[in-house]
């Protein structure tokens, strides 16, 4: 009788090779630069796809199985967070306006990735990489039901929360991540891992989750910081997958060092003015603070960002384009945003309030060089006018960056007294930018940018009221038919913080003492 021949397990890296190179082949019928053309048209020259490597060396079974065990530990915590009505143990109901803005401009981007790295992973002609960007799009539509299920639960208990899928195509400042996702996914493939694997991921990534997971578990929100944890885990291989990408790019030919640039000094500008929202979350919107933007960015940018770009020299890349500017706004751009959400809180569908004494010497402390001079004397005004029943709403329209889609609110260089304005004409009409960095992004690629939705545009242009609205009736208030077309619930999903049901009902569900009572300038706005 013959011994039973014992075939020999394969090792980590020839079982990765077998389950990437080993299931793919080259075509017969239809040449291969015909089945895959899209990773030629943007000039990459790739001479050897088998030089991309993927250093975690993950398969499809070995990622069903952690991600399983993952999903199990993720939900059995959501699930004890809703039985113990944990939506009460938060620091307080202001906090949950920043999960308000994550559901309404974090949450889609997830689903827009997934879109994205399923589209890469059909067009690149290597299998290593076909891999790598189809586990990733699994990751990101993961992260956006996990996420989705997390927040639910505060659904059921606070306003501003009911169709941020709708909201994500209509509200004004929506359209700032909307349209650096829909920039990213109109580009070629490898401009697309530029974008969102290194630009954002690599390099930007870690100021989007630690403020928000670090301040969910400051402020007693242990669902969102599980769900953080969840995908946190996954964004180490995102980060790698985004690394790998452009040194790749980089190895393969010298032609391609001039093509990354440039893509590195774009989606490294419009990445830095998307996560101004992230600043604002950050320094005015946690009611107990983690540490400020300023020490996120010195942290996470200035400093590793930094050893990131000096290693990349060896390969002639420098830092981005904007750089110095970005780093000089550190200490601005969360008091200008948050100024001006304020200022425009009648038209967003989350809160806004005056920071406390305390939090205001907490910010004279964090920003020492500019906050008293430049941004305290403004929120103690606005204060006092809300004392004396004058509540500052705007009903304005502002003038947007034809870029990032952000209203003009950006200072000067050099100048914070200043606001920043560029202008550009093309084909006979003027366009209008926040920045240097914005303007030098239009001006390479005018044709794309000419077909912005630009929110205010479209609203002069009676684009944003629901079929049948007149607005030569008399009475028409505008501002109310824009927000019935977004689908806010007018004096509940908006308005100031102070005296809202959000405020009222924590209290009340809480035990705690009863709120001050509404401004009679919000009031009136809402009756």
């Amino acid at each position: 009788m013959d011994a039973p021949v014992i075939k020999k397990k394969l090792g980590l890296k020839d079982r990765y090779a077998a389950m990437t190179r080993g299931l793919a082949w080259d075509t017969t019928y239809q040449p291969m630069e015909k089945v895959f053309p899209f990773d030629q048209y943007e000039g990459i020259k790739i001479h050897d796809w088998d030089k991309w490597e993927d250093p975690f060396r993950l398969t499809m079974d070995a990622y069903w199985k952690y991600q399983g065990e993952k999903e199990k530990k993720l939900y059995a915590v959501i699930e004890a967070f809703a039985q113990n009505n944990g939506q009460l143990g938060i620091s307080d109901a202001r906090y949950v306006n920043a999960l308000k803005l994550f559901i309404q401009g974090v949450t889609p981007l997830e689903y827009y990735a997934h879109r994205g790295f399923a589209h890469v992973g059909r067009h690149f002609t290597g299998a290593g990489a076909r891999v790598a960007a189809q586990m990733q799009s699994i990751d990101e539509l993961r992260h956006y039901q996990t996420e989705t299920h997390a927040l639910s639960h505060y659904n059921k208990y606070f306003n501003g929360m009911h169709q941020p899928t709708q909201w994500f195509d209509r509200v004004w400042y929506l359209s700032v991540p909307k349209s650096f996702f829909e920039d990213a996914l109109s580009g070629g493939p490898f401009e697309f891992l530029t974008a969102v694997s290194f630009s954002f991921e690599y390099v930007l990534t870690n100021l989007l989750f630690v403020p928000f997971m670090s301040g969910a578990a400051h402020n007693g929100d242990m669902s969102t910081v599980t769900f953080g944890f969840s995908a946190q885990s996954d964004e180490s291989r995102h980060m790698t997958l985004g690394i790998e990408c452009i040194k790749f790019m980089l190895e393969q030919d010298p032609a391609n060092v001039p093509i990354v640039q440039k893509w590195i000094d774009k989606w490294f500008w419009r990445g830095y003015r998307l996560l101004t929202l992230v600043a604002m979350m950050q320094d005015y919107m946690l009611p107990k603070r983690v540490m400020s933007w300023k020490e996120s960015w010195e942290m996470y940018v200035e400093e590793n960002g930094g050893a990131l770009f000096r290693d990349l020299a060896r390969y002639g890349i420098r830092e981005p384009k904007g750089w110095k500017e970005a780093c000089e706004g550190k200490d601005h751009i969360s008091h200008q945003a948050w100024n001006t959400f304020y200022s425009y809180g009648a038209a967003a569908p989350f809160h806004t309030w005056i920071p406390k004494e305390d939090e205001l010497r907490w910010l004279s402390e964090k920003y020492p060089d500019t906050f008293d001079k430049y941004y305290r004397p403004r929120f103690e005004h606005l204060r006092e006018e809300q004392k004396a029943g004058r509540r500052i709403y705007n009903k304005t329209l502002p003038m947007l960056c034809n870029t990032c889609q952000i209203p003009l609110l950006f200072t000067e260089p050099g100048d914070p007294t200043k606001i920043c304005h560029r202008e550009t004409e093309y084909k006979g009409e003027k366009y209008h930018f926040c920045s240097d960095g914005c303007q030098h992004v239009f001006e390479d690629e005018p044709e794309k940018y000419v077909q912005s939705w630009l929110p205010v545009q479209q609203i002069y242009q009676g684009q944003c009221f629901k079929p049948g609205v007149d607005p030569t009736a008399e009475g028409f208030d505008p501002l109310l038919a824009v927000l019935d077309w977004y689908g806010m619930n007018v004096g509940r999903d908006n308005f100031d913080f102070e005296g809202s049901e959000d405020q009222k009902n924590f209290a009340t569900w809480r035990g705690d003492p009863a709120p001050v009572s509404a401004t009679a300038a919000q009031q009136g706005a809402q009756s």
